[in-house]
């Protein structure tokens, strides 16, 4: 009996210095019976070519990585559909153990996977430190693997919403059926992290949030998510893990600190905005 196809998605941008490494741990995976799809977005650099090396599906298509992401479903032929950024490297049985999971439980309606990061820098070794308390955390990771069904039935990815559409999926799916959780790790290449471009980022990303705090029917999750004392108990509830390096520990507090303030400045800002 053939296993069924699981068909991952890559949504990609001027992605060129990361995704080879993506693609190859696709390719790569204990899973044979991998469909791998990517979804550019009229990227400027040599994307396109590099995707080419690793699949004849390469799309174009726009404007967000939502709409992407629901496109490469739209030509999946896959039982199951995965997600994944083309800054992350899937760990060598990440296929096979969502697969796994979905054999254990027929009921079973997404998979979570857990993700580390990795990248050159001082900033970078605080993401990975921050990432380290997120594992098997619910209010914080989001589903990345489906029954293609069931993220059809869903509507896949709101493509109005360009912050927070994870958490926003995951939840609309949690809602129909329970979600698993493997043991195998995403890695997500944070590359040189510089703190003004992640605080750049945060802020951007604060200002398009709105959408999400409007839909969300989990207001415990939400809370838990954009504050900041659910994030910092979290933090201390392990203080062996901050002491180790503690200069880490400190840079971790202080970018994660920092991120709060502009992301609190750019909802703020968001909000004051009259309404279109």
């Amino acid at each position: 009996m053939t296993d069924p196809i699981v068909s991952i998605i890559v949504p990609t941008y001027n992605s060129a210095k990361t995704l080879e490494a993506c693609l190859r741990s696709i390719t790569e995976q204990a899973y044979d019976n991998i469909e791998l799809i990517v979804v550019d977005n009229n990227s400027a650099d040599n994307t396109k070519q590099v995707a080419s090396k690793y699949t004849p599906h390469v799309y174009n298509r726009g404007p967000e990585r939502s709409a992407q992401r629901n496109f490469g479903v739209e030509q999946a032929t896959g039982e199951y559909v995965m997600i994944i950024d083309s800054d992350m490297e899937l760990g060598q049985n990440v296929a096979a153990q969502c697969v796994a999971q979905f054999n254990i439980n027929p009921h079973l309606m997404g998979v979570t996977i857990p993700e580390e990061s990795f990248g050159e820098g001082f900033w970078a070794q605080c993401k990975r430190l921050e990432r380290s308390y997120y594992v098997g955390v619910s209010w914080m990771e989001a589903a990345r693997c489906f029954r293609r069904a069931t993220y059809q039935q869903a509507g896949g990815y709101d493509e109005a919403m360009v912050s927070g559409e994870d958490w926003d999926l995951s939840q609309r799916i949690a809602a129909m059926g329970p979600l698993g959780h493997i043991a195998e790790f995403i890695r997500h290449n944070e590359g040189h992290l510089k703190l003004i471009s992640t605080l750049k980022k945060k802020y951007y990303y604060a200002q398009k949030f709105s959408m999400y705090t409007r839909k969300t029917s989990s207001k415990a999750n939400l809370s838990s998510q954009t504050g900041p004392f659910k994030r910092y108990a979290l933090y201390f509830s392990k203080p062996a893990r901050l002491l180790a390096n503690p200069l880490l520990g400190i840079g971790m507090l202080f970018m994660k600190t920092s991120e709060f303030a502009v992301g609190g400045v750019g909802l703020l800002i968001q909000k004051g905005k009259p309404s279109a």
